[in-house]
């Protein structure tokens, strides 16, 4: 059986402990990350919802990168928002800023009414490269 290794980025989140999660399993060559907001390594929300978006990629950035995963290596990402009608162009800005062009990742998009003070969470499985 595979073992599960906890991964947690460089600056670890407030909210990991807080609320006694992993930023990130891995499980053999892939990497399961949990959802990542917009929050300040305090674990504290971005009040501007523009920037949130961006926090949360950055966020999502430094645990791929705890992975030695970029963007390029998700196959998988599931988007929380809630409220997306209001939202959508926000999100696709950022969005097409970091996936610019094909193949793209599997994108599943879901309405919610809370996030704990958040409008927006990510959560992606990535495949781990086999190391150079």
């Amino acid at each position: 059986m595979t073992q599960r290794d906890a991964i947690f980025p460089a600056d670890r989140h407030a909210l990991y402990q807080a609320h006694g999660y992993s930023a990130a399993i891995r499980s053999g060559d892939l990497l399961f990350v949990s959802g990542q907001v917009g929050s300040h390594s305090d674990g504290t929300p971005e009040a501007y919802f523009g920037r949130q978006v961006e926090l949360a990629f950055d966020n999502l950035r430094a645990t791929l990168k705890a992975a030695s995963c970029t963007f390029d290596d998700i196959i998988d990402v599931t988007t929380f928002h809630t409220d997306p009608e209001n939202q959508f162009e926000t999100i696709m800005a950022v969005k097409n800023q970091i996936f610019s062009s094909p193949p793209y990742p599997n994108w599943t998009a879901i309405g919610v009414n809370w996030l704990a003070g958040f409008d927006f969470e990510i959560k992606v499985i990535a495949r781990i490269p086999d190391p150079a």
